[in-house]
């Protein structure tokens, strides 16, 4: 199958799952919201279909998610914010695993928390120019940290069996 072509079709597979995987949420009252495995998707993107492609995947497919789910209003910031999240995730796992020789979690675990940094500081700054205060958006820093834990624990644990069964070879 041409190369081109494959990339594409795994990029609106991955814009599908970040969407899908949306709306498959668990109640959090840690969070006190919900968690889903949205984020989980949107770093596996970035890690597998690279910069670029893992840009439109994990902020096309997360921003489709907030037009579907009413969250019209966070869509163009979902959109920036998720495909940002991608893009570290994968220049810094680049970075990071160039200079591992053994196989160990730190480019998976470092690239997904600064790219869990990106989202919690993103919808602090969307949600204080909504606001118009810095102050209230403060609220949504704990539920976004316990969303972004939950997301960086399964894009680690997937990603690691996606190594172990080397698919991540295949989707690449």
């Amino acid at each position: 199958m041409n190369k081109k072509l494959m990339k594409t079709v795994m990029t609106a597979l991955f814009m599908a799952m970040c969407c899908a995987s949306t709306f498959i949420h668990i109640p959090s009252p840690a969070s006190q919201g919900y968690l889903n495995l949205g984020d989980c998707f949107v770093i596996l993107s970035g890690w597998l279909l690279g910069p670029f492609y893992g840009f439109l995947a994990g902020g096309i497919g997360s921003a489709l998610s907030d037009v579907l789910l009413g969250y019209t209003s966070y869509a163009p910031a979902t959109l920036i914010i998720k495909g940002f999240m991608a893009l570290a995730a994968y220049f810094i796992h680049k970075l990071l695993s160039s200079k591992q020789k053994n196989k160990n979690i730190l480019p998976e675990a470092t690239s997904a928390f600064i790219a869990e940094i990106i989202m919690i500081g993103g919808y602090y700054l969307y949600d204080s120019i909504l606001t118009a205060n810095f102050i209230v958006p403060l609220a949504g820093i704990a539920g976004n940290s316990v969303q972004g834990l939950f997301g960086l624990v399964a894009s680690v644990a997937i990603f690691r069996i996606l190594q172990k069964t080397r698919l991540n070879n295949k989707i690449k």
